[in-house]
């Protein structure tokens, strides 16, 4: 493949699951990547599936066949691997599936609930700009032809808009330089990375990305131990997946502690990386032998957390950055309309 851009969580859940239904169906893997090569449209997708499909005929492994495309995570990949060798691939993409698509609905969540108040800001900023470059200039000569002047509070807006227009070159430059740290951010992978790695230690969201990397592990845990997997190995690969250092040594502890002779509940709840509700759950589960499936729910409930969270706070911050941003317009406005207002009514 010329292509080594990594596929999106929503790509990946995709693939999962198709591939899940066509296992499912008793059909082999050379044959479902054959009929997923018939019904798909795009170029891209059709070059990935076919690098897929040419490796699986000639009867290497699905597993070897994925790996050769270089389109999928490690995860992926070590899952994919332990399905084959333990004979539960088919619920292996199942749960793969599941999985990224909770990952995508955690992203499509975030990505809906900063969109609008970026947006109002924007439009505020630009309107704030207006006000300072444009309309307080034109008040200013309404204010000379009737003999008069602007206040201390009207003028100090009058000599911002002055100097933002007199380095209006300078402030492009600065906008440019925001757009291309934005891009790196949000775009390349080691800003991604930086951006992630901020987020965990700014007060403001660091809770929330703890419930993130909560789910996560649940989430991987379910997957990992429905797919026949003991807890001791499964700790070792969920490690991997959680991006999270807090998480990460929580879960070394967790290790540690069944080293050390403690059960996969004890050490869970000795470990901290549950509520103390959550912890109990698991230590029911773990007697029952249903495992797998509350840790399933308990990925569930920190995703519905998760969701909570968001909006929760852009309900605080939309009305306040709308408070904020008009007061500051009205602030401009009256600053220039009630002198205005005083002189004219004295002529009148």
């Amino acid at each position: 493949m010329k292509s080594v851009k990594m596929l999106t969580n929503h790509e990946i859940a995709s693939f999962c699951e198709q591939t899940a239904l066509i296992l499912n169906a008793g059909i082999t893997p050379a044959e479902g990547i054959a009929i997923m090569l018939s019904d798909t449209k795009t170029s891209e997708g059709r070059e990935l599936l076919n690098a897929i499909y040419e490796v699986v005929r000639k009867g290497d492994t699905f597993h070897t066949a994925v790996v050769s495309v270089g389109v999928f995570p490690d995860y992926v990949l070590h899952m994919i691997s332990i399905g084959e060798e333990s004979g539960r691939l088919d619920d292996v993409m199942n749960s793969l599936a599941s999985y990224y698509e909770r990952e995508q609905n955690i992203s499509d969540s975030i990505r809906n609930a900063v969109r609008y108040p970026f947006i109002m800001i924007g439009m505020m900023v630009i309107v704030i700009l207006v006000l300072l470059t444009r309309v307080l200039p034109i008040f200013n000569q309404v204010f000379q032809q009737l003999g008069s002047e602007m206040n201390s509070i009207s003028k100090s807006f009058l000599n911002m808009g002055l100097a933002l227009s007199r380095y209006s070159s300078i402030i492009v430059v600065l906008l440019l330089i925001f757009l291309v740290l934005f891009y790196f951010l949000t775009r390349t992978t080691k800003g991604k990375e930086l951006f992630h790695s901020f987020l965990l230690v700014f007060p403001f969201t660091k809770g929330f990305h703890e419930k993130i990397a909560s789910g996560r592990f649940a989430s991987g845990m379910s997957l990992m131990i429905g797919s026949g997997m003991d807890t001791f190995t499964s700790l070792e690969y969920v490690s991997r997946l959680v991006d999270h250092k807090s998480m990460q040594r929580k879960i070394a502890l967790c290790r540690k502690m069944i080293e050390d002779g403690s059960n996969f509940a004890e050490a869970l709840a000795g470990a901290s990386i549950f509520s103390h509700l959550y912890s109990r759950m698991v230590s029911v589960a773990f007697k029952t032998g249903n495992l797998d499936s509350v840790m399933e729910k308990i990925a569930v409930h920190y995703e519905k957390e998760t969701d909570d969270k968001i909006y929760s706070i852009i309900s605080i911050l939309e009305p306040t950055l709308v408070i904020i941003l008009s007061l500051i317009v009205g602030l401009i406005l009256l600053s220039v309309i009630l002198p205005l207002m005083g002189i004219m009514s004295s002529i009148g």
